[in-house]
This record gives structure tokens, C-alpha cells and sequence, in this order.
């Protein structure tokens, strides 16, 4: 016994001394058996919205089918269940989930207020059509019904508009002229009218750049973009509040991103959104491959360094998110980018992007294909929900400098935490064979004043205070091992909605603060901790 207590003192003294002093003062070899994550604590380097998560709801019908597979099924905006109750309160778990609706068809969707002068009708098979389906509409009374659920359910919505009206094609393939608004500003009136709350109106689906289906020149986007915001501050003049303007909902060119962000700066755009599928096609046999290899993940690092270059050289308010990311295009893979194994590259692209100033992140999607955080038919959470729930919960807005020096398997991302002291940190192990216990210090030395000394040692009390030191740790790992389940446990507990399709509560376990973060092979972890000295947090 007096051994062990031995043992326990020194442990805690060496802690101690690491914890206070900074990397400078001991090395990390002197953790027997585990590796350190370093978190500069000093200051943020980047800051997202409070509601950084943020997920998409699309219009496909359910006959849209990839790789001779229909995974849509009556789970989009035209046709789904808005009476489920797991639906209802999956998105009532976020308070609030931001709801971006659109995707490929959003282009293709008039609506149903009477000057279209066009019938009503709903998208049909037409594969000479751009994306493979005729014109459809959006009813007026749909568009009701949609609204009392954002509104029961607390959500935060970003609508895309159709932006081809009016278009006319153009000698280098292009679509050109101006923005044929009519329909889009009626039915912006219709909702204004109703009293429905839009966070944010987007114009366009991947139409910048070389575009998906059709594309249009950077300078002719930039006017319609501020034609946009004309009928927005038009239309919303006796509001309070304006809802964000957002374009151009498309895959990141340089040169094209560019041209948009000069022609609308200082404020005509507020958000400038880009889409990710950097996994590639859902067909795809090695998706699991790519998602596990860091150096790949890696490769996406570059798209968010050079948006957020240009936004800070050109000297404007607008700030960047991503609109749509699925990873996988063409509706993803199942059991891939609907089981456990994709939380790796999801929490890996919200860790990333959030580092480069990233304010929100929407997931492709909420519910539909083979990428949604919900089960298409039942609704029941896929393993991304809860992971992403955990990051809302958890992960605060303030982004902390992060390093681990360890293997290349393990990633870690750290942030203030949310509504509470310390830091949240994640780590996610890609390596199926290896466990990390792992140490977590701060960067820098402090200075060795009195009041700061006495206000940090505040932090450690004394070891009979041990419960005071304690952390709360969520370990995710697949249900029996298995990447591709799309059962999720949460510290070795299955996580299911119940009878009542309630969401379950996500329970921590409590750790000693003194002792490593144990990461399992296959495994992600977030951990709150309480005591970390973070002044960037206060």
C-alpha cells in the first residue's frame, strides 16, 4: 500500500511539474508508455460559430439512383416524415442544428407562388435534363408544412435558391446573363409574409469554377449576388435582422473564389460556402483506405488554408463555410459513410477546418442517401450523429494550437470547451492494433509571479481532493468491432433512441486528471478537462 502511494505521489508530482511548467521544463519521456498532445492554451487561433454544426436536407426524389442503388428514399424535403419523432428530436437535441436545404436539384426547383405562371409539378426522369430530372416545384403548402417543423423542432435554416432562371447559354460553354430573380424574390416575399425565420438565403448549387452540370462566370455570380442582397434588404427592411446572404455553394477555385470575393467585398456576401467530396465517387472500393491513411486526410488542409488566405488579402467581412460535404459523392457508400468507420474522417474534417477559421460545417446530410446522420427509412442515428451531437455539445468556440508528437494515426483537435472551464480535446486513433495513453500539457512557459503561481496551483488541491483533478472522458468505438457497424458504443454502452424515439443521454466517465488519456485502436475520444489553465478560454 505504501508503495502504491509512492507511486501515485510521484506520478502526481511529475503531472504537476509538466502541467505548469510547459513543454521547456520536462521532457516527454517522462511518461512511461505514453506520448503528449500539447495544447497552446495562450491564445485562439481561430473562432467558429457558436453553431458550427450544421447538416443538409435535399430534394432528390426517391427514384434518384447511383451505381444502380435508389438511397433516398421518401427521406428529402418533398416527401419526408415530418411527424417522426426520432426526427423531431434529433434535431431538437442540438438547440439549435443549423439546416441548410438544397443540393443538385435546387436549380431546377420553381416555386409554387402563382408568377411562374407554370404548373406545380414534381421532378420527373428526364435523362437529357441537367442532373437527369426535369423542373420540379416546391407547393406553397409543402413549404408550410416545413416551416411548422424548423419551427417545432428549433432549427436554423439556410435556403438555397435556384439560380439558372434566366440564363442563357454562351459561347465558351457557359451559362451567362443576369439572374432572372422573379420567382426567387416572390417566394422570399411569400416567406417574409408568413413570418417564417430564414437564417440565410444561398444562391446557387456548384455552379463556380468549371462547375456540376452547369456553370457561370465569377463577375456575372458577383451581380447576382448583390442582386440578392438588394431584394434582401428590400424585402427585410422593417426586420430587425437580416438574414445572411451565402454564395456560391460550390467546389473551391482559386482564381474563381477570387474574382467573387473582389466584385461583392466589403459586404455584399456575408458567407462564402464550398463543398467538399474529397474522398471521391461512392463507388469507390477503398473509401475505408483513404479515410484510415492520415497523409490523405491531410490533403484537404490546403483547400482551407487558400479560402481563408483569400478572405483575409482581399479585405472583406465575408467568412467562409462549408455548405455541403458528403465526402463521397454520388449519395456515398453503404456502410461506409453511414457506419462507424466515417466519424474518423467527419470529426478529423470538423477538427481541420475549424483551425482555419471555418464558421460552420454542414454535413451532406441530415437524412437521405448513403451519407446521412440519420438512418434513411427508421431515422434511428448512424454512428455520425452522435459524434457530431458530442462536438456541439463539447466543443467550444475558441480553436486552441494543437500538437501531438506521437504517430501520425492518432489526430487531436482541442478547443475552449462549451459553457464551461478548460479544454475539450479529441482524438481519434486511425490504428486498428495500437492503444496510446496519452499525456495532455500546455504550451509555453508561464510566468513564475506569485498571483499566477497561486492561481494555478489553485487547480491542483491536494491529492485526499483527488475528485476536484478528475476529467470527463467519451470513448466511441463501433459495436463488436466492427468499422462498418452502424451501431455506435459510448464507453462501451450501445446508443439507441428509445420507444419514444428520445435521444439518449450521452454519459461521461470520470478519470483521475492525473492519470493518460487511454485511446483504443479503432477509437475516438472526447475529453473535458476542467483544470486545464487555458486564458484563451476566459
Amino acid at each position: 500500500m505504501a508503495a502504491g502511494l509512492l507511486l501515485k505521489m510521484v506520478g502526481f508530482c511529475v503531472w504537476a511539474l509538466f502541467w505548469l511548467g510547459g513543454t521547456a521544463t520536462v521532457s516527454t519521456t517522462a511518461f512511461a508508455g505514453g506520448d503528449a498532445v500539447v495544447v497552446d492554451a495562450r491564445s485562439a487561433v481561430a473562432e467558429t460559430d457558436d453553431d458550427f454544426v450544421c447538416a443538409t436536407l435535399d430534394w432528390w426524389p426517391p427514384d434518384k439512383c447511383d451505381y444502380g442503388t435508389c438511397s433516398w428514399g421518401h427521406a428529402t424535403l418533398l416527401t419526408m416524415n415530418l411527424s417522426n419523432k426520432i426526427l423531431l428530436n434529433a434535431v431538437k437535441a442540438f438547440s439549435p442544428l443549423k439546416l441548410r436545404l438544397g443540393g443538385s436539384l435546387q436549380d431546377m426547383l420553381i416555386y409554387d407562388t402563382g408568377d411562374s405562371h407554370q404548373p406545380c409539378t414534381p421532378f420527373v426522369k428526364n435523362t437529357s435534363a441537367i442532373f437527369g430530372f426535369s423542373q420540379g416545384c416546391l407547393p406553397l403548402d409543402r413549404w408550410d408544412e416545413l416551416n411548422a417543423f424548423f419551427q417545432k423542432s428549433g432549427a436554423k435554416i439556410i435556403f438555397g435558391l435556384n439560380a439558372l432562371n434566366g440564363r442563357v447559354p454562351m459561347p465558351d460553354g457557359s451559362l451567362g446573363g443576369p439572374w432572372n430573380y422573379t420567382n426567387a424574390a416572390s417566394f422570399i416575399r411569400y416567406t417574409v409574409n408568413k413570418g417564417y425565420d430564414i437564417h440565410g438565403w444561398e444562391l446557387g448549387n456548384e455552379l463556380s469554377g468549371s462547375g456540376v452540370g452547369a456553370r457561370i462566370d465569377a463577375d456575372q455570380y458577383a451581380a447576382d449576388v448583390i442582386t440578392l442582397k438588394h431584394i434582401i434588404d428590400s424585402t427585410y427592411q422593417s426586420n430587425p435582422t437580416k438574414p445572411l446572404v451565402l454564395a456560391p455553394g460550390g467546389f473551391f477555385d482559386a482564381a474563381w473564389f477570387t474574382e467573387l470575393v473582389s466584385k461583392t467585398k466589403p459586404s455584399q456576401m456575408d458567407v462564402i460556402t464550398h463543398h467538399i467530396y474529397n474522398l471521391g465517387p461512392g463507388v469507390d472500393d477503398h473509401l475505408i483506405e483513404k479515410i484510415l491513411n492520415p497523409s490523405y486526410l491531410d490533403g484537404e488542409a490546403s483547400t482551407f488554408s487558400n479560402l481563408q488566405g483569400i478572405l483575409k488579402f482581399a479585405g472583406t467581412s465575408t467568412v467562409a463555410w462549408v455548405g455541403e460535404a458528403g465526402g463521397a459523392y454520388n449519395s456515398g457508400h453503404h456502410l461506409v459513410t453511414d457506419a462507424f468507420v466515417f466519424s474518423f474522417w467527419y470529426l478529423d474534417q470538423l477538427g481541420m477546418s475549424s483551425k482555419y477559421d471555418t464558421k460552420s460545417y454542414c454535413r451532406q446530410t441530415l437524412v437521405g442517401g448513403n451519407y446521412g446522420l440519420l438512418n434513411t427509412t427508421t431515422f434511428e442515428p448512424n454512428p455520425d450523429y452522435y459524434s457530431a451531437l458530442l462536438w456541439h455539445r463539447l466543443m467550444g468556440t475558441k480553436v486552441l494550437s494543437t500538437t501531438f508528437n506521437g504517430t501520425n494515426k492518432i489526430r487531436a483537435y482541442a478547443h475552449c470547451a462549451r459553457n464551461s472551464e478548460g479544454i475539450t480535446l479529441l482524438l481519434i486513433n486511425l490504428s486498428g492494433n495500437d492503444t496510446n495513453n496519452i499525456y495532455v500539457t500546455s504550451e509555453g512557459a508561464q510566468t513564475q509571479s506569485a498571483r499566477k503561481e497561486s492561481r494555478r496551483f489553485g487547480h491542483i488541491p491536494g491529492l485526499s481532493e483527488a475528485a476536484d483533478l478528475t476529467r470527463e472522458e467519451y470513448h466511441l468505438t463501433p459495436k463488436d468491432g466492427n468499422l462498418q457497424s452502424q451501431r455506435v458504443l459510448l464507453n462501451g454502452d450501445e446508443l439507441a433512441t428509445d420507444a419514444n424515439g428520445d435521444i439518449p443521454k450521452l454519459e461521461p466517465v470520470q478519470v483521475e486528471g492525473t492519470q493518460p488519456i487511454t485511446v483504443g485502436p479503432y477509437s475516438i475520444v472526447f475529453a473535458h478537462i476542467p483544470s486545464f489553465y487555458a486564458p484563451a478560454c476566459r
